[in-house]
């Protein structure tokens, strides 16, 4: 090689090697490589040459066996598995992989719908009443086998108070829409948010020219995800599970009247969890603050006077105060 004849040439004249590679630009490990006769590109990037790699015609060929009538809705697993059967091997399944990756051939290859790319809905996050509702429409059974009536239902997510229902015949936006126009008027207020699913009337023309006409904000469940509308889900088992709950309504007027009583039960004397056991009308209105005040006063003075049952100090009573929907995990 040239270069080992100039560096040659330039010891003998008295130079010494490393210097007269670096005069040269080229590392001493790569003359001391060429000198011993191995004179393959080991530099990153250069081209190899590797003995097993298929040629570009047996790549061509697999490519274009593997996308015949055959095969063209097949994975290349399935395709090699298929040759190998027929007494043909090309190459691996990775092998067919990257083929078809170099010629941008990845696509689906079948003909079924692609699936779908469902995203979490935003994070809704309240600190007090009235900014984060969320609702939905729950079936109610008659006396006729398959026929219904159904419950609209929107709950406020901060206190969990039911701010509005109505049971109807039939889904329609309209009716969401007439309800929710109920709701704003009579408390004089809107949200800043309103949560529901992905379902007809919740994605109707009407309901949502008249929210969004009223600057309030709209979010949707992913399709078939239960768990991204857990609130007003929550309400529709307490509902369902609770021992008065008729098996069926005889009339759509009995539906409303069984409603009322039990909305008036849940909102005004239903202990929540979820909300440090006071009542939803307690947490909307604000007075469970001077309540769980009181419980932790009456905790501490218990603790004080029997110091021996409470090894850890008297218990904390908490008031959450916010409450995420759909909340980002970190």
């Amino acid at each position: 090689m040239e270069f080992v004849r100039i560096i040659g040439e330039a010891i003998v004249d008295g130079a010494r090697v490393k210097k007269a590679c670096a005069t040269l630009d080229i590392s001493f490990r790569s003359y001391l490589r060429w000198k011993a006769g191995r004179l393959e590109d080991k530099r990153k990037g250069a081209v190899k040459t590797i003995p097993r790699k298929l040629s570009e015609a047996e790549r061509e060929d697999f490519y274009r066996r593997s996308n015949t009538k055959q095969f063209r809705e097949m994975t290349p697993e399935q395709i090699v598995a298929i040759l190998c059967e027929e007494g043909t091997y090309y190459g691996s399944d990775r092998t067919l992989y990257r083929i078809f990756r170099d010629k941008k051939a990845l696509a689906s290859r079948t003909e079924s719908r692609k699936p779908g790319q469902s995203r979490k809905p935003p994070e809704l996050i309240a600190t007090g009443p009235n900014q984060v509702w969320a609702w939905d429409i729950t079936w109610l059974r008659t006396d006729v086998k398959g026929f219904f009536f159904y419950a609209y239902v929107v709950i406020d997510v901060f206190s969990r108070a039911i701010v509005g229902w109505s049971i109807e015949d039939c889904e329609s936006p309209d009716h969401a829409q007439k309800l929710f126009e109920r709701i704003i008027s009579r408390f004089g207020v809107k949200p800043q948010f309103v949560h529901a699913d992905n379902g007809g009337p919740m994605r109707g023309v009407s309901l949502v020219a008249f929210l969004t006409g009223l600057q309030v904000g709209l979010s949707h469940s992913r399709p078939r995800v239960s768990d991204d509308n857990p609130y007003i889900e929550s309400f529709f088992r307490t509902v369902k599970y609770h021992v008065s709950f008729p098996l069926n309504f005889a009339t759509v007027q009995a539906a409303r009247d069984w409603f009322a009583l039990f909305i008036d039960w849940y909102n005004t004397q239903h202990r929540h969890s979820g909300i440090s056991y006071v009542t939803p009308a307690q947490k909307h209105n604000g007075t469970d603050v001077q309540l769980l005040e009181v419980r932790q006063e009456t905790l501490n003075a218990a603790a004080l006077a029997h110091p021996e049952r409470f090894v850890r100090g008297p218990k904390t009573v908490a008031r959450p105060r916010v409450v995420y929907l759909n909340k980002k995990v970190s």
